[in-house]
């Protein structure tokens, strides 16, 4: 019972972390976060334009510190109840993330530091969201029932697009971070954009069809082709907005919007990929090699 309130609470955080997500891609998107520096402030010396500053900047930071507290007692909780020792270390990893991901925002607001520290910011966040959706993972009752060993098959390997597509994903995240904070032009997102998903639809169109009696890899890979067609569409009406609002004073609603939700759907693609390549590296093996036999 113990162990199932642990897994309940890991999903908890999770949830909350994809807020956490959310709201700092609505200070993004709203310009907020360099507007206000000097938070809290009284809103009666605000002007009205700056008043939503405010609020989406005060939102976030009341969110990254519940998200904080809550990791904290994630890492006390499984240093004093889970026997795996790797899955210990991987909640104190998870709070040191946190603590650095919270100096790194704060230091970002306060010095106006250079655009790559945001972009730097905004993948840390993609990655320690990860990391909670792993742990939700490794404590939930599936994983404790142990792997179901299947053999890989076809060219590239599952094992190898499991390490390759990740990296392509937070190589993406990346470059759209760099794009929403002005550092680049949208070219280089788009053509990424269409690289990484042409492996993500690669790799979970496999999983479905070859592992579709597989439980766990048939979740993964559902679960993947979904946020992946959600993504594609969010990121488009994302672009076209802001393309249409571009003369805009102040950021428009519309825009906001769906920027928002393409963050929000880039978190859970990044996330999705993760959990994917764990449930292949545990119950996927390599494909044995046939060695010839000599006279």
């Amino acid at each position: 019972m113990n162990n199932m309130w642990l897994h309940r609470y890991a999903v908890l955080l999770v949830v909350c972390t994809l807020f956490l997500v959310i709201a700092g891609a609505s200070v993004t998107s709203n310009e907020a976060g360099l507007s206000v520096p000097d938070w809290p402030l009284s809103y009666g010396r605000l002007m009205p334009e700056m008043t939503g500053g405010v609020f989406y900047e005060h939102g976030h930071r009341m969110i990254a510190t519940t998200v904080g507290f809550m990791t904290i007692i994630l890492a006390v909780w499984l240093w004093r109840v889970e026997p795996r020792a790797w899955l210990r270390r991987l909640g104190w990893i998870a709070l040191a993330a946190v603590i650095f991901q919270g100096i790194l925002g704060g230091i970002t607001v306060l010095y106006l530091l250079p655009k790559v520290i945001s972009i730097a910011h905004a993948c840390l966040a993609e990655l320690f969201f990860s990391l909670t959706a792993a742990i939700a993972l490794f404590t939930s009752p599936s994983w404790k029932r142990g792997a179901e060993v299947v053999d890989d098959s076809g060219w590239p390997s599952l094992r190898s697009m499991a390490i390759v597509t990740p990296v392509a994903v937070l190589s993406q995240v990346a470059l759209g971070a760099a794009y929403r904070h002005g550092l680049m032009d949208i070219i280089p997102h788009i053509v990424g954009a269409s690289v990484v998903t042409g492996l993500v639809l690669y790799l979970s169109v496999s999983l479905l069809m070859q592992y579709g009696f597989h439980r766990g890899l048939r979740r993964a890979g559902l679960a993947l082709t979904i946020v992946t067609f959600v993504q594609v569409f969010l990121g488009i009406a994302a672009y076209i907005s802001r393309i249409s609002t571009m003369d805009s004073v102040y950021p428009m609603a519309v825009m906001v919007f769906f920027t928002v939700l393409h963050v929000g759907a880039g978190a859970l693609t990044m996330a999705s990929s993760v959990l994917v390549s764990i449930q292949i590296m545990r119950n996927v093996r390599p494909s044995a090699v046939e060695v010839p036999q000599t006279a």
